[in-house]
């Protein structure tokens, strides 16, 4: 890693040097203590990819559990000393500032507009990375009412990768149910089971965001009381901070590309002059 290199190598100025340097959006907060090192100014140096790294990103389950992205993301940015709590709101720029740093500010990415028309698009991710700073923004403070008022955090990408896995493990048990052999009352046990199982993903999401709970009586920051408290609490609360969630989600989430829309899209009924299409950065193939 590059800051395990060895002292006095004769050939360090050969390898690999910093290629760019990012502001996160979170600006350093919510990591917990030695999960990261700012420095003074807050910027962060971005390596190039490694050799080693390419491979790790074509291992399946190192892609699945997460670990493959963790790893190349201490790799490539040092400051950042555990990347299983980097918060949601940085990771999209980080693995885009990898992107660049390691193939250059120019990627091509499929547009699909339908079933019969798909383009390759170029995407300046300088562009990306610069509108993700400008509209990208926390708001941790959740008024409920005179009596009580909630705090929040982006969730960790440990956070967000166990809540992946978990869901994608419980769709594909709800595949099942379409499954000829089984009978009406198996595909209704697996149908109450998986929505439990993703009902209990929505509740994880919603109490592990929360960091603190102020009451005339005090605050509280105990997991375990918040969990219990989401548990238990109204619905009109738990859809209030369930919504506030939702708009901070949307908020942070980068926005669609304008794609013009050419005569070739209006033989195929497409109409308008531009159309939006959702830009994803899937690390299984953005790395490619």
């Amino acid at each position: 890693m590059v800051h395990n290199m060895q002292k006095n190598n004769p050939l360090a100025a050969f390898m690999r040097q910093p290629k760019v340097y990012i502001v996160l959006p979170s600006q350093g907060l919510y990591y917990p203590p030695q999960a990261i090192d700012l420095g003074e100014n807050g910027n962060l140096a971005v390596y190039s990819m490694t050799a080693k790294d390419e491979l790790l990103l074509n291992v399946p389950d190192a892609l699945m559990n997460g670990q493959a992205v963790v790893d190349v993301i201490q790799n490539c940015v040092p400051a950042i000393k555990n990347a299983w709590y980097v918060p949601s709101i940085d990771i999209d720029l980080i693995l885009l500032a990898i992107r660049l740093a390691t193939y250059g500010e120019i990627m091509n990415t499929p547009v699909k507009i339908n079933d019969d028309i798909e383009y390759e698009y170029q995407v300046d991710l300088r562009n990306v990375m610069d509108d993700i700073l400008n509209y990208f923004a926390w708001e941790p403070v959740i008024p409920i009412d005179d009596n009580m008022t909630i705090y929040v955090r982006p969730l960790y990408y440990k956070e967000m990768t166990k809540n992946a896995i978990q869901t994608f493990e419980t769709q594909k048990i709800m595949q099942a149910v379409n499954d000829d052999k089984l009978s009406e009352e198996q595909k209704q046990e697996i149908f109450k089971s998986s929505f439990t199982k993703l009902s209990e993903v929505t509740v994880g999401i919603i109490s592990d965001s929360i960091i603190r709970i102020d009451t005339p009586d005090g605050s509280v920051d105990n997991p375990e009381f918040i969990r219990e408290f989401i548990d238990n609490v109204d619905k009109e609360v738990f859809n209030k901070i369930q919504n506030h969630l939702d708009k901070l989600k949307d908020l942070n989430s980068i926005k669609p590309i304008v794609v013009p829309v050419t005569d070739e899209m209006r033989e195929k009924g497409i109409t308008g002059e531009t159309i939006e299409v959702p830009l994803t950065f899937d690390p299984s193939t953005f790395f490619v």
